[in-house]
């Protein structure tokens, strides 16, 4: 029934957040997945996250590759803007949308065909450069349009459906934005929604490069023993090192004698709060958190929720030091300020 349009109407009685707006004014078209679709909790996901902070929908722009996960941001947030790229290039459309307006919040969908394949060089640039986008990849492990294939990410010594076992090394993109300068990196699954939505909470208020891995099941190609991009799989092995709250506005912090509760204040006044499962790991420290996500791998487990963030970090604007008005708003005079101050920019690059 994915042809039939959803109803405009809302019923009266909806709860409206702080800017007007009720939960299913942040929705899509009908999704055209299949059912059960990890993608589409993922969908939901974002919809709960944008309508609990309060964003109006048309101070979003959502980007995507080609894919079922580049698909998806049709499904929720239809009043904001939106571009669908070519295949792997949304890091580099979403860049120099980010240069012309900063004032707008990036969401970039992804898949791991789509960012651990070709699109893998336009990924490492845009975690490097901090570009201020939330950057989700959907991740199944298969290329879910072209019937089944193992796709990059996919784990050595997983099987496919038609029994194939894959014989060559993943990417693991969560090592990947470690390593490259991501400043807020964190990985959940689709089917843990309690873990997913403030995860990306606290990346729609990051002030940075915010990547989030979300290993969400193929239901039709990846769903089956031998597989570890399925449901179950996930739920047997998925080590969770943190508890995340996101506090939208700062509110008094209370003693709580808890060695184990984080609080990281956030540039617009709101808080993380994060409780450590894991006791000794320390979610500021990049090099502990590369060294537990591969101590976990090697044990077989998935290490999820926040894996590192940095509190203060930096922007490609700030990096570029470019003004704070948005560039496509300069006119003539701010754009050619004449001859003379051409002058001196060229004898300063002497």
């Amino acid at each position: 029934m994915t042809y039939l349009a959803k109803p405009k109407l809302h019923h009266p009685s909806l709860q409206k957040n702080a800017v007007g707006y009720t939960r299913r004014d942040y929705e899509g078209k009908v999704s055209t997945l299949c059912a059960g679709c990890g993608h589409d909790s993922v969908s939901a996901a974002i919809v709960q996250a944008c309508w609990q902070l309060d964003i109006a929908p048309h101070r979003v722009a959502k980007l995507s590759g080609i894919g079922c996960s580049s698909k998806t941001p049709d499904y929720f947030l239809g009043a904001s803007h939106g571009f669908n790229t070519v295949h792997g290039r949304m890091p580099s459309v979403l860049t120099g949308a980010n240069l012309a307006n900063r004032e707008l919040l990036y969401l970039g969908i992804s898949g791991d065909g789509d960012s651990a394949s070709i699109g893998l060089g336009q990924f490492a640039h845009a975690m490097r450069r901090g570009v201020a986008m939330v950057y989700i990849v959907e991740n199944n492990g298969v290329y879910g349009l072209t019937k089944g294939q193992f796709s990059a990410t996919a784990d050595r010594g997983s099987t496919a459906k038609k029994g194939a076992t894959n014989q060559d090394a993943a990417i693991d993109l969560v090592s990947l934005a470690l390593q490259l300068g991501a400043t807020y990196v964190a990985r959940s699954f689709s089917g843990d929604k309690s873990q997913l939505v403030p995860l990306i909470e606290g990346a729609i208020k990051h002030r940075g490069a915010a990547f989030i891995d979300v290993i969400s099941p193929c239901v039709a190609f990846n769903n089956h023993a031998g597989s570890t991009r399925s449901y179950d799989h996930v739920r047997e092995h998925n080590e969770a090192l943190n508890r995340i709250d996101f506090i939208d506005l700062a509110a008094e912090q209370q003693a709580s004698g808890d060695e184990a509760l984080i609080m990281l204040p956030q540039p617009d006044g709101g808080q993380m709060r994060l409780r450590r499962l894991h006791p000794d790991y320390d979610p500021t420290d990049r090099i502990a958190a590369m060294n537990q996500v591969a101590a976990l791998q090697a044990a077989g487990e998935i290490a999820t929720g926040l894996l590192f963030v940095d509190p203060l970090a930096r922007d490609m604007h700030q990096g570029l030091n470019t003004v704070t008005t948005p560039l496509n708003r300069l006119g003539e005079r701010e754009l050619c300020p004449g001859a003379a101050v051409l002058a001196k920019i060229n004898a300063g690059l002497r």
